[in-house]
């Protein structure tokens, strides 16, 4: 794929403070791309900074072939911004809205009306045009956020926490029109503080901590920096434990298989096998070709929650405001 966002050693301190340290990644054309990091690890800086909202030290940053040094008001066209705090009207109605946010980027006569329209439509506003904001519910504003973002049809789109304070049906609905962006063609940078959503959205997931690149790949990519091995917990019932642990003793040996232990007191088997293993009818097989009763088992994979606090030693928190210093207002 195109990298349609390359960042390049960028660098941006507030004083004495490296909120951003020699940070480098790129964003392919037409994902959606997940951009996490505990609470002041520079990922709203970095936002900022690719936002044409803040300055920054040194490295560079190049969106669609532009540099952003050179040519911000370029890059400025392609961009369509979703805020974390909604931004729309609460006297305005919706159509109203949306409106004027296009207007802002030269949006004219029948243009701004069609534009209007289909906005609406996308987020399923429809019905809801000559509705007041300040009298929809919150999942709708949130909604109306998304469609003031991008009715002018933005190649890239930032979102941040598009989702917060949404029910699950709000959620759900946004979380489509979010993967309709990609498909119609949209790069999408989305940050949020939940997890599963992330998990759930995300092409490529990049994490970022003190400024720097943690790791940057799939969710599976991710989890493999981590760990490559799950557990399968195997509680047993009748049997003899001379039994089960010839059970065991096969089962280590058996492919995908990395260790496997029984713990004796409460009659449980411990077995660690590799990411990729799919199939534990082999090991469930060993114990049952002795006639070991099996009264319970699971697995406990790795998941992304646990592999950002390996990487960053911080759990995932909404916002960065009681870490990261806020960008001075530009000149």
């Amino acid at each position: 794929m195109t990298n349609y966002v390359t960042v390049e050693k960028l660098t941006k301190k507030y004083g004495d403070l490296v909120a951003v340290n020699s940070l480098s990644f790129t964003v392919e054309q037409n994902e959606i791309f997940g951009f996490l990091g505990p609470n002041g690890a520079g990922k709203t800086t970095t936002l900022n900074v690719i936002s044409t909202l803040s300055d920054y030290d040194r490295g560079s940053v190049t969106i669609a072939g532009y540099d952003l040094a050179k040519e911000p008001g370029k890059i400025k066209a392609l961009l369509g911004i979703v805020p974390q705090d909604v931004a729309v009207y609460g006297s305005l109605t919706a159509a109203e809205n949306i409106a004027l946010f296009a207007s802002l980027y030269g949006l004219r006569g029948k243009e701004l009306t069609s534009a209007t329209d289909e906005a609406l439509d996308f987020v399923g506003l429809a019905d809801e045009r000559k509705t007041r904001a300040g009298k929809m519910s919150g999942g709708m504003r949130r909604r109306l956020n998304i469609a003031c973002g991008i009715a002018h049809k933005p190649k890239l789109i930032i979102m941040d926490e598009p989702t917060v304070g949404v029910d699950a049906r709000s959620r759900e609905t946004i979380l489509l029109s979010i993967r309709k962006l990609r498909d119609g063609g949209a790069t999408i940078i989305y940050t949020s503080h939940y997890m599963p959503e992330v998990q759930e959205i995300a092409d490529r997931i990049a994490i970022i901590d003190k400024g720097r690149l943690a790791a940057i790949g799939t969710e599976q990519e991710l989890i493999g920096y981590v760990t490559d091995r799950k557990t399968i917990r195997i509680v047993t019932g009748s049997g003899a434990a001379e039994d089960i642990r010839a059970a065991v003793a096969e089962m280590a040996n058996l492919a995908g298989v990395k260790s496997a232990k029984y713990g004796g007191e409460r009659g449980e088997i411990r077995v660690d096998v590799s990411l990729e293993s799919a199939n534990i009818s082999p090991i469930l097989k060993t114990l049952m070709a002795r006639d070991v009763a099996i009264k319970s088992f699971d697995e406990e994979a790795p998941d992304l929650e646990t592999t950002f606090l390996a990487l960053t030693g911080s759990e995932l928190h909404a916002g960065d405001a009681n870490g990261e210093p806020a960008a001075p207002a530009k000149k």
